[in-house]
């Protein structure tokens, strides 16, 4: 009996519901115990690290900054080692290391201590970010990756709702438990899950679709069906091996536009604490270390909206590269209203507006080297964006506190950041133009 279009249809719908529903709540999680652990340290700079360490914002955004220059330096060797044994096995060790790392940063004594911490946090992570979106273009075709890519990244948004309010419970209900400060016994606790996942995910996981158990026969083959229908032609045609993607051009600049988001995210994810506690100094306000938590929580949680809705309707339309350039319009405007605007409303609609921006950005960069890589090299491409993109991540912190305290305003720092936004949404559009026109498709192209 033939299977006629409306059965592979169903069949598809039906194969890529029972990956989603397996495996992207554990990926989600991974990454929002992942975030939170990397940004914690912000609300505990405002908490009573800074007075206890002695920190300056210069020596703050080192601190928060040197967590990358680990990161960087093994992320493509350890892409590399993920596609050789597998992401299960790969993840499940990064997820343990980090998770000790991580808790072990409360017992630090000083700066010179807390840098080395940070440090080997960058270390103990590099390669979960790539690891983690390697896995996913194994799972889902180019039609699909932008909605699992932002399903992955929720992990952000969500992490830094939760963040305020749990990380300073913590701080304040932590207080003196163990003979600890709340900002190390917050450290401490937050680092804890990440172990504990890191041991769930080497038994969880299953590393291709045809390992899948979980899985029927047929549904198998619809997995893997939907992923070849939907590869570009300059994908199948490119057999070049793993340092092929290292070559390519159009992989390195969008590298350097994912160096303006990231260099955004972190801005804002540091120094967002510091904004909103400065309220009381400037403006009087009186709010306590948990209201201040809940009011950190609010960009986030318009950004964990636009998350989910921009890359659907991004991926509907087929014009990812506009739509990156509008989530950094938006952004870039954001953080302009935060740095010109003297009030405390419009500066939280500004920040709010960045983070909706600078995070609805990110799957969508993501999503444009995956669909010009074949699967053999995209795990490196991947991780060479996410290079590139993390300079951003020590950038973002470091300079921000630099120019803040030459400054002595936020000024400044937040117009460099607006314009590494609008660069990068700029080259997004450039990148997804020259694709099209190398893959024989209609180049002109209309925003959303």
């Amino acid at each position: 009996m033939t299977e006629s279009a409306a059965d592979r249809t169903a069949l598809r719908k039906r194969a890529l519901a029972k990956v989603s529903a397996r495996l992207m709540p554990f990926i989600f999680v991974m990454y929002l115990v992942n975030y939170l652990d990397r940004t914690a340290l912000g609300i505990a700079n405002v908490n009573g690290m800074s007075e206890e360490l002695s920190l300056t914002a210069t020596a703050f955004g080192l601190a928060s900054g040197i967590f990358f220059i680990g990161y960087i330096i093994l992320e493509v060797p350890s892409s590399v080692i993920t596609q050789r044994i597998g992401a299960r096995r790969w993840l499940a060790r990064i997820a343990i290391s980090w998770g000790i790392v991580a808790s072990l940063t409360a017992f630090v004594p000083s700066f010179e201590w807390l840098l080395f911490a940070r440090f080997m946090l960058g270390v103990a992570e590099a390669g979960f970010a790539p690891a983690i979106l390697l896995y996913l273009t194994m799972w889902f075709s180019n039609s699909e990756r932008p909605k699992a890519f932002s399903l992955y990244l929720l992990g952000i948004p969500i992490s830094s709702v939760l963040a305020g309010p749990l990380a300073s419970w913590l701080i304040v209900a932590g207080e003196g438990v163990f003979g600890l400060t709340g900002w190390r016994f917050m450290t401490l606790a937050t680092g804890l899950p990440a172990i504990v996942l890191g041991v769930i995910a080497f038994f969880y996981l299953t590393d291709r679709p045809q390992d899948a158990t979980w899985l029927t026969e047929p549904e198998k083959a619809a997995v893997l069906a939907d992923i070849d229908a939907a590869t570009p032609p300059e994908a199948r045609e490119h057999h070049g091996g793993i340092l092929s993607s290292l070559k390519s051009g159009r992989v390195w600049i969008m590298g350097f536009a994912y160096l303006g988001v990231v260099y955004g995210l972190y801005a804002i994810g540091f120094f967002a604490p510091s904004i909103i506690s400065g309220f009381a100094e400037q403006f009087g306000t009186t709010f306590s270390t948990l209201q201040n938590g809940f009011l950190l929580a609010i960009p986030y949680a318009f950004a964990a909206a636009a998350l989910i809705l921009w890359p659907r309707h991004a991926a509907k339309k087929g014009e990812i590269g506009w739509h990156v350039l509008v989530s950094t319009i938006v952004g870039a405007a954001g953080i302009l209203v935060a740095a010109l605007i003297d009030n405390p409303w419009y500066i939280m609609i500004g920040v709010t507006l960045c983070a909706v921006g600078v995070i609805s950005s990110m799957p969508l960069v993501y999503s444009l080297p995956a669909r010009i890589l074949p699967a053999a090299t995209v795990g490196t491409g991947l991780a060479l964006v996410n290079t590139i993109g993390n300079v951003g991540g020590f950038a973002g912190p470091y300079v921000t506190g630099w120019l803040t305290d030459l400054s002595g305003s936020t000024v400044v720092p937040f117009v460099v950041l607006a314009c590494l936004l609008i660069s990068a949404g700029i080259i997004s559009v450039s990148v997804q133009t020259v694709t099209r026109r190398r893959n024989g498709e209609i180049t002109t192209s209309s925003a959303p």
